[in-house]
């Protein structure tokens, strides 16, 4: 944890002092995964999710919560929850919290209450993120208050080195941004790693209407002046300052706040 908060302080010396005076108001994330089986498990956990968990969470003041399915991707069925908040020590301490909230114990009897031998899931994981400087709050997409169709790609990247990993974050915040909103992506958040597997590494959210516009997108990025003229840029081509992308397409559930 404390090698990640160096990464990050050092990528503030990169970022403008606008973005940094917005660092300070930066948002907290936990990521959560629960690995699931096909069956009665999926049904349990959704039931705990929308009408126990979320609501919960809410009312601590965290909001709005992404509940998303695994789409593609590895390991499915799996369920994401992306929880926001601008208070580190209520985002840690919510799970304690919750024991003490009767109509969250009420509604969670099901799933808190499920016998050893028929678990609500197999495992939970989780990894605990900080707001980059120069996007330090979630952003839902507009076709979450139109309720339309959409899909969420989920992208980790790992860096070899700490140098490394600052310099990947540092890109985001000297043009990245803004190459992403020139080739019309709708930029959900973009966090840090603080605890987790395999870090250093940063996590970011998109959000797309369908798959074929995910790829259109993702043309325009790539052939973006801009990009290229980034991406080459010696400080950030003199190595593979990205080792690792972990790539996935998420689809929001009925009761998703994202």
């Amino acid at each position: 944890m404390t090698s990640s908060l160096a990464a990050s302080a050092l990528a503030l010396t990169g970022v403008s002092q606008a973005q940094m005076a917005a660092g300070n108001s930066r948002e907290y994330y936990e990521l959560r995964k629960y690995y699931l089986r096909s069956g009665p498990q999926t049904k349990l956990t959704d039931s705990y999710l929308s009408d126990a968990l979320i609501p919960a969470l809410n009312r601590m003041g965290m909001t709005p919560v992404g509940a998303f399915t695994l789409t593609l991707g590895p390991q499915t069925p799996t369920v994401y929850l992306l929880i926001p908040s601008m208070n580190l020590e209520t985002l840690v301490t919510a799970q304690l919290r919750l024991a003490s909230d009767g109509e969250f114990m009420k509604a969670a009897e099901p799933f808190w209450n499920a016998p050893a031998i028929q678990p609500p899931f197999d495992r939970v994981e989780s990894a605990l993120l900080i707001a980059f400087p120069g996007w330090p709050k979630l952003t839902p997409p507009p076709s979450t208050a139109q309720k339309a169709k959409r899909i969420f790609q989920l992208r980790s990247y790992e860096s070899p080195t700490d140098q490394d990993h600052v310099r990947k974050v540092e890109m985001f915040h000297h043009g990245e941004f803004e190459i992403f909103h020139q080739s019309g992506f709708d930029q959900v958040f973009y966090g840090d790693a603080l605890i987790g597997n395999r870090l250093p590494h940063l996590t970011y959210m998109l959000s797309f209407a369908d798959l074929s516009e995910l790829d259109a997108k993702w043309r325009a990025f790539t052939t973006n002046p801009d990009w290229k003229k980034l991406s080459s840029d010696p400080r950030y081509a003199f190595e593979q300052i990205v080792s690792n992308i972990d790539n996935q397409i998420l689809t929001p559930t009925s009761y998703s706040q994202i």
